[in-house]
């Protein structure tokens, strides 16, 4: 089946309205959860071939968080799901008014590859609970998980309601020339943007979540310790490969040379010394951004770390980083953390409002004055105070970029609605028909709009 005539299917699927009722939604939703759960062992594999993946931090980063939204929207749905009465003005008595949540159609999610599987299915969850068809596009870098996302879905679902489309550029570019009625895009900026331009030809809205250099604060007053603990994780986490990683700590003056000791100790006591050997370290996806990564190296004061082979950068902490060097230009994207310092709370407020907009920013402060001072002046994403990424882990924290970093946002409820069309509905009263609204237009009749309407 090529792919024009796929999306005519979901189109004339979705007309006979069986992907309306809640009861069709969460059976839907049922039969994935059984699917998943009977192919756990299959996606575990292919995340450790396609990343290397250990599979404690394949459940915890990408199997369970599916199982946890799964579990959230489906608790939730028929609430959802409901129609709304909301206020009428007085002076529209004896109407009332409603909101009906309403699907746009036939979905379109593509993926990227650094979490294939918890990327792929967590809007692709929202798209089937708010009633939508579906065509999922993983991505190409991560061809192992992708060949087991198509035959999850194609167990669970007929390819007219939910599907997968595999490949590359030719598939992308193909999918782009339909018209879907509804398109999120996980990826970089500059995919998201040509995603935007070739969506805006047909009218199509858009959800974007990209990324950017997220920054994490470190001020004077904060638990070092715990920070390094909390960074280590964050950032080394897949590798460093994850949207929301601290991109680049700013640590004040003051507190450089002991966070710098802890971090290495809490480098050594997570993956010892010698991480390209733990298996619980995972591996650089592909040639290209292995060797864009050694780039970024090249010319830096490496303060640990550094080593590579078989694919593996080992944890890195550079030191002396100029700001417009290549390393601070682009979003890192792997293991690699420069370390630059501020003096002032101003000074740092002028370091990070003056780049693009970050996906996340992580703050490590006791101070609530600073707290308020980053919530207040500083636009981001999302992000955590005194911890880094697990705002992401929550259903009621809608997950999603600004700016440059992104459009729209997703988790729980959030889903729902991104994938919803909120229609407004004025019911007319029938019993009475006030006559303010009629001619003739009266000075009377001006004295009682003016009572109702100010």
């Amino acid at each position: 089946m090529d792919i024009s005539t796929l999306v005519s299917n979901q189109h004339a699927y979705f007309r006979t309205g069986a992907t309306l009722p809640v009861s069709a939604r969460l059976d839907a939703l049922d039969r994935l959860r059984r699917t998943i759960l009977a192919m756990q062992p299959d996606i575990e594999a292919a995340l450790q071939t396609d990343l290397g993946k250990h599979p404690y931090e394949s459940y915890f980063c990408e199997i369970g968080q599916v199982l946890e939204e799964l579990r959230y929207l489906r608790a939730h749905l028929r609430q959802w799901a409901k129609p709304r009465k909301v206020r009428t003005p007085m002076n529209l008595f004896p109407s009332k008014s409603y909101r009906y949540p309403q699907p746009y159609g036939v979905v379109l999610v593509m993926s990227p590859w650094n979490y294939p599987f918890m990327l792929s299915m967590t809007p692709v969850l929202g798209a089937i609970a708010a009633g939508n068809c579906v065509i999922l596009k993983p991505s190409a870098y991560a061809p192992a998980t992708s060949k087991v996302l198509s035959r999850l879905l194609a167990t669970a679902f007929e390819p007219q309601y939910i599907t997968v489309v595999e490949g590359g550029r030719a598939e992308n570019t193909a999918l782009l020339d339909q018209r879907v009625d509804y398109i999120f895009f996980t990826g970089g900026v500059t995919v998201g943007k040509e995603v935007m331009r070739r969506a805006a030809q047909n009218l199509i809205p858009v959800t974007l979540e990209l990324g950017g250099k997220s920054p994490c604060i470190v001020d004077e007053t904060a638990d070092l310790s715990l920070a390094a603990k909390r960074i280590v994780f964050g950032k080394f986490l897949n590798a460093g490969q994850t949207c929301v990683a601290p991109d680049y700590v700013l640590v004040q003056e003051s507190v450089k040379a002991p966070l710098v000791e802890h971090l290495k100790q809490a480098l050594d006591a997570a993956l010892g010394s010698d991480p390209l050997s733990n298996p619980e370290y995972g591996k650089i996806i592909n040639e290209k951004h292995y060797q864009r990564l050694l780039g970024l190296l090249e010319g830096q004061t490496i303060l640990c770390g550094g080593r590579a082979r078989d694919g593996k950068i080992a944890p890195t902490l550079l030191d002396q980083v100029d700001s417009q060097s290549p390393v601070m230009q682009e979003e890192i994207f792997g293991p690699v953390l420069p370390i630059l310092t501020y003096s002032t709370p101003q000074d740092m407020v002028d370091f990070v409002s003056g780049r693009e907009k970050p996906l996340a920013l992580y703050l490590f402060s006791r101070s609530r004055e600073i707290q308020n001072l980053v919530t207040s002046r500083l636009s981001f994403g999302g992000g955590c105070f005194n911890d880094t990424i697990l705002h992401l882990a929550t259903p009621h924290l809608p997950f999603g970029g600004v700016g440059n970093s992104g459009m729209g946002s997703y988790h729980g409820k959030a889903s729902f609605d991104t994938f919803t069309h909120y229609k407004s509905v004025l019911v007319g009263g029938q019993r009475m028909d006030v006559p303010l609204r009629y001619h003739p237009y009266t000075p009377s009749k001006l004295q009682w709009l003016k009572k109702f309407v100010k």
